[in-house]
Formats: C-alpha cells, sequence, structure tokens
C-alpha cells in the first residue's frame, strides 16, 4: 500500500508534503481537523497515517488519533510530526504506539527515510499476520490427559504477562505450538508472531537477519525483531544460536534497542520474547556453548512440553485431529479410527512425538485403498519397531489389543514362534533359551495350538541321534 494520509492544520504543509511524497511515487490524501480525518480513515485505512500533534478548530489533538487508530487499525503506521516538539511528547506519542517522531521543521530526506521505514515495517507485518492466518487451521492443540491439562494450565497463566518464556521439550513435542497458543490467548494477538529458526540460519547472515542492514537503501533491511515490533519473537531452539549473536541479543535484552549491521541510529522495539530448546542449557554452558546471563534473561519462566508417550491418552483424539486435516487439505478419504488401531498406537514408541504420528497417519492414508476405519494392520510395520511390545524379537503388537487371557495366549503363542523360528526349529534349544523343560515347552506348545514339527523335522536333530 502506497497510500498516506496527511494530517496537519496547516495547509501549506500537509500540501507541501503531499507533493513531496507524489514525487517519490506514494499517493495522498490530505485532512485538516480530527473529524475530516477521522472519516478518511473509516472510509478506507491508509498506508501509513503522518500526524500532526496539534490541531486547531478539533475535537480531538494528534495523541487523541493515534490512540484510536492504534486501536481500531493497528497495522496503520502513525508518524508524528510538531512544530512544538519535545521530548515528553515524543516519548507519549512513542508510548501510544506511534512508529516515530519528527520536529518541525523537519529535513525532508529525514522524514523520507522515516516513512519508507514504517511502510516497509507495516508491509511485513501484514504479510507476517496472513502467514500466521494461513498457517494457523493445523496448528491447534488438542488433548484430554492430565499431562497436557496441566501443561495448558501453566500457559494460561503467562499468556496475559509480558515475562519471557522458556519452552523446554525434544523434537516434535509441539514447542512451536505452544507459543503460537501464548501469543494467540495475549494482548498481542492482533500484531505479529515472527519465527527464528536458530538451527537454519548460517552463523555469518545471523545478525544482518536479526537486525536487519543497511547498504545504501534503509528500507531493504528490515530484520526479524523490527518485523515482529509489537508483537512476539519466538527463537526456536535457541541454543543453536551463535555465541557472538548470542552475546547482542543478550545486549538487546538488557537496553530494549539494536543498531542494523552498518547503521549508526538506535532502534527501539517493543515485543515479547519466548525461546524453546531441545537441549539441556545448563550442559551447554558447562561446555562454554551458551552463555549463562542469556541463559537467565530468557528462562524467566520455564515450561516443559510433554513428550507424546507422557500423553498417550490423547494419541487417538490426535490421529482422528490429522486425519481430518489431510482429509481436507489433501483430499485422502474421511477415514475413523478403529479402537484396535486406536489401542496400538498408544502401545507405540514415541521418539519424534507428535510430529512422528502426524507423519504416520499421512503415511497411511497415502498407501491405503481403504474407506472404512484404520484398522491395525494398516500401521507401519516399521512404526512398531522399538515399542514394548515388538522390540528386538519380531513379536507382534496385535495383542496389546485383545483382553487380558487372550492377550496372553496369543503373546505366548507369537513369542514362542519367534524362538521356534529363531532356533531353526530346535526345541531343544528353545527350552533352554526360554527356560522350560523340553517336556513342558512341548505341553505348552500344544494348549496354545501350535505345531512343534512346524519345522521341517519337527523334534530338534540333537533328539534323534545327531
Amino acid at each position: 500500500m502506497t497510500d498516506i494520509l496527511i494530517v496537519d492544520d496547516e495547509r501549506d504543509i500537509r500540501e507541501l508534503i503531499s507533493e513531496i511524497l507524489i514525487d517519490e511515487g506514494f499517493t495522498t490524501r490530505l485532512a485538516g481537523t480530527s473529524d475530516e480525518a477521522m472519516k478518511k480513515i473509516s472510509d478506507q485505512p491508509p498506508g501509513l497515517l503522518i500526524l500532526d500533534i496539534w490541531l486547531k478548530d478539533s475535537d480531538m489533538d494528534g495523541i487523541d488519533i493515534l490512540k484510536k487508530v492504534k486501536s481500531d487499525y493497528p497495522q496503520v503506521p502513525v508518524v508524528i510530526i510538531s512544530g512544538h516538539g519535545n521530548i515528553e511528547i515524543a516519548v507519549a506519542a512513542i508510548k501510544q504506539g506511534a512508529y516515530d517522531f519528527i520536529e518541525k521543521p523537519f529535513n525532508i530526506d529525514q522524514l523520507l527515510v522515516v516513512i519508507r521505514r514504517a511502510m516497509e515495517t507495516s508491509r511485513l507485518r501484514r504479510e507476517n499476520i496472513a502467514l500466521k492466518k494461513k498457517d494457523a487451521s493445523p496448528a491447534k492443540m488438542l488433548g484430554q490427559s492430565a499431562a497436557f491439562r496441566n501443561f495448558t494450565a501453566q500457559l494460561d497463566k503467562v499468556t496475559k504477562s509480558n515475562g519471557r518464556v522458556m519452552l523446554r521439550g525434544g523434537s516434535g513435542v509441539g514447542k512451536e505450538m505452544a507459543a503460537r497458543y501464548i501469543h494467540a490467548h495475549s494482548d498481542r494477538s492482533h500484531a505479529p508472531f515472527v519465527v527464528v529458526n536458530c538451527a537454519n540460519i548460517e552463523p555469518d547472515r545471523m545478525e544482518a537477519v536479526l537486525f536487519g542492514h543497511e547498504n545504501g537503501d534503509p528500507t531493504s533491511g528490515v530484520g526479524l525483531l523490527e518485523q515482529a515490533n509489537g508483537g512476539v519473537i519466538y527463537f526456536d531452539e535457541v541454543a543453536d544460536m551463535p555465541l557472538i549473536t548470542q552475546s547482542k541479543i543478550l545486549r538487546f535484552l538488557v537496553d530494549q534497542k539494536f543498531q542494523r549491521v552498518g547503521g549508526a541510529d538506535s532502534v527501539k522495539v517493543d515485543l515479547r520474547v519466548i525461546s524453546s530448546t531441545s537441549k539441556d542449557l545448563l550442559n551447554e554452558i558447562d561446555a562454554k556453548r551458551f552463555r549463562e546471563e542469556l541463559y537467565h534473561r530468557l528462562n524467566v519462566v520455564p515450561i516443559s512440553v510433554p513428550t507424546l508417550e507422557e500423553r498417550r491418552e490423547d494419541i487417538p483424539m490426535l490421529a482422528a485431529h490429522f486425519m481430518e486435516h489431510f482429509h481436507k487439505t489433501q483430499g485422502f478419504a474421511q477415514r475413523p479410527l478403529s479402537e484396535e488401531a486406536g489401542a496400538l498406537l498408544q502401545t507405540m514408541a514415541w521418539p519424534g512425538n507428535v510430529r512422528q504420528l502426524k507423519n504416520i497417519i499421512e503415511r497411511i492414508l497415502i498407501l491405503s485403498d481403504g474407506q472404512g476405519p484404520v484398522t491395525a494392520d494398516e500401521i507401519p510395520a516399521d512404526a512398531l519397531r522399538g515399542t514394548d511390545a515388538g522390540a528386538g524379537t519380531g513379536v507382534s503388537a496385535n495383542w496389546a489389543t485383545l483382553p487380558l487371557r487372550e492377550a496372553r495366549e496369543a503373546f505366548e503363542r507369537e513369542y514362542l514362534m519367534t524362538q521356534i523360528n529363531r532356533f531353526g526349529g530346535n526345541i531343544s534349544k528353545t527350552a533352554t533359551f526360554v527356560g522350560m523343560e523340553r517336556s513342558a515347552l512341548h505341553r505348552k506348545l500344544k494348549s496354545l495350538g501350535v505345531s512343534s514339527g512346524n519345522k521341517g523335522n519337527g523334534e530338534d536333530e540333537a533328539d534323534n541321534g545327531h
């Protein structure tokens, strides 16, 4: 948006600014009173508002208009101008949400720099909000387990504050989702949520990405901190941030301002910081890979995100949610989860947590031709490896979906068949390994309906004189 509304009670001033901006390629609208200004804003919110503090013959002064605009149209940046400027007025304007303050008589080049920066920041903020809304639909926090309820109760306690939060948990537990939950339920929900992927940004680019840079065009290097102004900056996997950048982030947290790379002017922003890590930061501090001072600045409110194994009760609900999501986004058949499949999923090991569950559900839907409930047989075999029921022995985990007596018999049957196969049909060796007398093993196999002669010779070779 290049539309700029200029509000000044002096006709010559507003027309002069308008001519300058038109020459620079902007479109302008003019207003001389607060009523006229508010009507034009209501008709069409501008891309930028240039606002005089003192307005003669008006019911509202510039500060009143600023408060109203930031309340009703928070995406519109406001640059305050005044011929009676002083530090108190400037501070009041910035506190109320103004992007910057310029005193009359102003320098044209300075005015243009401020306007370009303000509009670029506004554009990036709108894009970020649009992306946030686009990505928000699958980022639901679902659960009913005690672990999940305790976790969300902790999140709810911090949503209305500006305290810095450190989210801890392994890969795939949903740390970014938790950060977005805090943002969405906070007073900053209308403002940007900007993610800094500390592990994915090249170390030599980290400072320019965060702080921005100046190399001729002052609007070309707006960093992530400026993009997050008014909202939340989320440092994902903060332990992977380079040490030199850690020092500069620490200084920013102390001073609440920074300089762009190659720049001399200080940039002040208002934002909330949320961080996350899957590493033990105290170990990282001992290893001299993370600054202890930064740790204490970021770790004001530590919150642990539960693993999927700590909230197994939620697995069927999460699986059903992911199937609904893939039905809507990829057009897969809408299938319920069978009770047996849900029970089996709950017995599995989940080193990749919620992300792993989502990937498995997607794979099931891609490979399946079925239309009915997802069955236990459709769960990929490699996903069952490492479960308590199937680790190492190759025993099927399907017994976990049965009543106790049937499950015990099914387990014993599959376990003994696995051992018989392991020893090539040698019953004596199988009996020795499982800790049973050979005759007792025969009786057990008979009671389970397993033929001991299933492997070629039946009895082991040692029993036949070899």
